[in-house]
């Protein structure tokens, strides 16, 4: 696992804070992470800075790692983990096991972050994705629904990854430094229909937003 990249102090201060509020996190590697799911036979897809690295060949640092699921498998994945893992869903905050108990999702666009047990560190954040009908959509743009298989690519570690171009129009909301790193090293290798794609869900999510100048150029 590499280092993390470095961070500003206030990001390192809200780290500390919500470290202190939930505890560590010591996150698995996209290996790592296809050992856990092996044998769950529903979709599940690595999304974020890991799906950019996937695509490019081009070496980033991570701090996490994170996966996604259709909201519809996460009772196959509470039957999957079993009692080997814990499952916790985050929404606006609060923190609640997912058990029998609370069996469902407190939201269906929520986080579920996995522990061995109350002792152990946060090895995985899966933000789930809402689906219809078992079809992969999107939070941000409600009108683009697409089977996984579309919206996801398998790599040459033969790991399903989302699609570059997605993970971007996520990452564009942020405006960090290591973002507009993934658009440049991205864009270049993205075919014609996907930099258009790209364009036009920044522009209509965020207007003024600076990436648009560059991907003009």
């Amino acid at each position: 696992m590499r280092e993390p990249m470095p961070q500003t102090p206030e990001e390192r201060a809200e780290d500390d804070y919500w470290e202190r509020l939930y505890g560590p996190w010591d996150c698995l590697d996209p290996a790592g992470v296809a050992e856990f799911f092996d044998g769950f036979e529903r979709p599940w897809w690595i999304v974020g800075g890991w799906s950019i690295e996937a695509f490019t060949g081009a070496p980033r640092e991570h701090e996490d790692v994170d996966v996604s699921i259709l909201v519809r498998d996460v009772a196959a994945l509470r039957e999957h983990v079993g009692d080997r893992w814990q499952l916790w869903n985050i929404a606006n905050g609060a923190l609640r096991p997912l058990t029998d108990r609370w069996p469902d999702l407190m939201d269906p666009e929520s986080q579920v972050w996995v522990r061995r047990d109350a002792t152990s560190p946060w090895v995985m954040d899966l933000p789930v994705t809402p689906d219809r009908d078992g079809l992969w959509s999107n939070k941000k743009l409600p009108g683009h629904v697409l089977p996984v298989e579309e919206a996801t690519y398998v790599a040459g570690d033969g790991i399903r990854y989302l699609n570059p171009e997605i993970a971007l129009m996520y990452k564009a909301r942020l405006q960090r430094a290591k973002d507009r790193r993934d658009l440049e090293v991205t864009w270049p290798l993205l075919a014609p229909e996907a930099r258009a794609w790209l364009r036009d869900a920044v522009g209509r999510l965020h207007p003024d937003h600076p990436w648009l100048a560059w991907m003009d150029g």
